[in-house]
């Protein structure tokens, strides 16, 4: 028999992207959900231990578990798919502008699933009472007394301006990263050197907008936010007003932490599953 013709999604800007994603999002979430909680804690605005200090680390972490597969699966299918619309488009010294913008695009979409996933996930990492309370229930109840915008997806307008300045510093800066390590590795990386190079990317992003990130907390576990309509420029005025630059930057050492950690994790994780996946297909 001859051989059969390599079929036109084997190289698929969807189908690795989108499996390699979902295991590179549920690898990270799960190894460090415990930093998460940590900082959460840490930035919300009743003090770290009455919103339960070092006990209960993982509350909240079957929410994260569940939804961040199709999260950071629609992300990174969502990024490849804008990239390689768009680096034909522009001359290679560009190619960082596309990164950019493809970063943005799949941030806007990827916080459809993310918004209401952390607001379940925050609530229960900072509910000290003994009533078990389940993520359907908390969203449920916040859709009841608030409805969908101002419940369910409070606080999405203050997690897409957080998210897409890191996107947009982290996959650039990722990608810029790999180029340079291919420029002296004869074009080639492997999945380790991703990941240094995501743990890189990953921190220095994450410094960049921790207060971003602060008041996105706050916006989201506030308790008289129907009310007040909380924003991010009034909320961070409030937070230097009392605390300073320090207090902008509370949570930043274990968001730090956690991000370094989980860049080398979630690029690691990605592109070795990416690269598994189109030579399994392409074999």
């Amino acid at each position: 028999m001859g051989s059969l013709e390599k079929p036109e999604f084997v190289e698929s800007t969807y189908l690795a992207p989108l499996i390699a994603g979902a295991l590179a999002g549920i690898s990270v979430d799960v190894a460090l959900y415990p930093l998460d909680t940590l900082k959460t804690r840490l930035q919300s605005e009743q003090g770290f231990h009455k919103a339960g200090g070092f006990r209960g680390v993982y509350k909240g972490l079957l929410t994260v578990a569940t939804t961040s597969m199709p999260t950071t699966a629609l992300f990174f299918m969502s990024y490849e798919a804008t990239k390689k619309l768009g680096e034909p488009l522009v001359a290679p010294q560009y190619a960082l502008l596309v990164h950019s913008t493809a970063a943005c695009v799949a941030e806007v979409l990827a916080c459809v699933i993310r918004v209401p996933t952390e607001i379940a996930k925050q609530r229960k990492q900072t509910y000290v009472g003994s009533e078990k309370k389940s993520s359907i229930r908390i969203l449920l109840k916040a859709y009841q007394t608030e409805g969908i915008r101002r419940g369910v997806y409070r606080g999405f307008f203050s997690t897409v301006a957080r998210d897409l300045p890191f996107s947009f510093l982290e996959l650039p800066l990722w990608e810029f990263l790999k180029a340079q390590v291919r420029q002296h590795n004869g074009g080639d990386i492997t999945s380790f050197q991703s990941a240094v190079c995501g743990s890189v990317a990953g921190g220095l992003a994450a410094a960049a907008t921790a207060p971003l990130d602060l008041a996105k907390t706050r916006i989201m576990l506030a308790e008289d936010y129907a009310h007040t309509q909380l924003r991010i420029k009034p909320v961070l005025r409030s937070i230097y007003a009392s605390a300073g630059v320090r207090g902008l930057f509370a949570g930043v050492a274990p968001r730090l932490a956690a991000f370094m950690a989980g860049g080398f994790v979630f690029f690691g994780v990605y592109d070795h599953t990416k690269l598994t996946i189109n030579n399994y297909m392409g074999s």
